[in-house]
């Protein structure tokens, strides 16, 4: 038992320490979903979605290699299963997407913003973390279940993009879907490298090194800390995760996680997560870089406007990611490394909101 402590430990301590990386990438780029689809819509400027477009084929090729030499078993991720919640990553995802413009930023983003003295985030971080634990078990969680969790297509053969083209094309599932997982992210790669204008260090750093997290965390999650024989079950473990499953990066569950941690710390039921620590990370991240770059800088609220439109904002995140099964990370990047269907409709359903959002103040503006 001393031995599965000391690796639960170094699982929990490697999953801190790159989200901790994370959190400074995050700081000194700016790397952000919503800010990156805020510059296109306004800005006509892709230099951002790049960034988020170069990290997504990393992951993939990444994930992808991680599979096809037996590192990990894509059929043990968080985002493996044959229920394909079609209406769930579409509600979940228009309502994640439309609640991070009006609290300023994702899931990560909030953290990054906590990390760098701004107040308002931390607003948004309670009431986000309260929103998703109600969705997760509470009064919302049975709305959830009941209704757009009912409807759902059950695919045997995996909810994957790989199992609609092998539909099509023949071959097994799983093949074609580590076919996908290269091809996909390798054109990914090359079409934003093509860019000479993008191809600064701040740029690659931010793509390149949110990506590559991604899959280090894959394998330290999926093989480093897989058990094929826990002493005390006899089962099969991932150590340190919430879900019992390979787990990455998201920021919308591990959120009510740690709240749920610190307020029951004496219980000795609630554990440490690599979700739990890897929030912890992007925070003391993203405030060292703020401290060291002298960004630091303590923000509040401007209006009574702008704190309801946070806590809006924070429920709307709340609910809609877990209904979502994900964040712009867990799902954007983490998910949709895996080429989960799910994950593919809640990204999808994360950008149209997030749009529709952005048009909805550009209009008050114009008021």
């Amino acid at each position: 038992m001393n031995e599965l402590t000391t690796l639960t430990q170094q699982v929990l301590g490697i999953f801190f320490l790159l989200s901790l990386v994370l959190g400074a990438i995050s700081q000194r780029t700016h790397f952000c979903t919503m800010g990156a689809v805020s510059d296109v819509v306004n800005m006509e400027d892709w230099t951002r979605a790049r960034q988020w477009m170069l990290a997504v084929g990393v992951a993939m090729v990444g994930f992808a290699a991680l599979s096809h030499t037996g590192q990990i078993d894509a059929s043990k991720t968080l985002y493996a299963g044959s229920r394909f919640l079609w209406l769930s990553a579409i509600v979940g995802g228009l309502l994640f997407g439309y609640g991070m413009v009006m609290a300023s930023g994702c899931g990560n983003k909030t953290l990054v913003r906590i990390g760098g003295g701004n107040l308002k985030s931390l607003v948004v971080f309670v009431v986000m973390g309260i929103s998703a634990f109600a969705t997760l078990k509470g009064i919302t969680a049975v709305v959830r279940v009941n209704t757009v969790d009912a409807l759902a297509l059950d695919m045997p053969a995996g909810a994957q993009l790989g199992t609609l083209f092998a539909s099509v094309l023949g071959g097994s599932p799983a093949d074609v879907t580590l076919g996908l997982g290269y091809a996909i992210g390798v054109v990914l790669i090359l079409a934003v490298l093509r860019h000479a204008d993008f191809r600064t260090l701040e740029n690659v750093l931010a793509g390149l090194g949110v990506g590559a997290i991604i899959v280090v965390l894959w394998w330290v999650s999926g093989h480093l800390g897989f058990v094929a024989e826990h002493p005390e079950t006899l089962e099969p473990v991932f150590l340190g995760t919430a879900s019992g499953r390979i787990e990455a990066l998201t920021f919308v569950a591990p959120v009510a996680h740690s709240l749920d941690w610190l307020m029951f710390f004496s219980d000795k039921s609630k554990v440490l997560t690599v979700g739990v620590v890897s929030v912890a990370g992007v925070i003391c991240g993203s405030a060292l870089s703020a401290l060291m770059s002298k960004t630091f800088r303590w923000e509040g609220f401007a209006s009574t406007d702008d704190l309801a439109n946070h806590l809006i904002g924070g429920v709307m995140m709340g609910v809609g990611g877990v209904t979502a099964m994900g964040c712009t990370f867990g799902q954007g990047l983490s998910g949709i490394s895996t080429l989960s269907l799910n994950a593919f409709v809640a990204i999808s359903a994360i950008i149209v909101g997030c749009v529709v959002a952005l048009r909805r103040q550009a209009a008050l503006l114009d008021i």
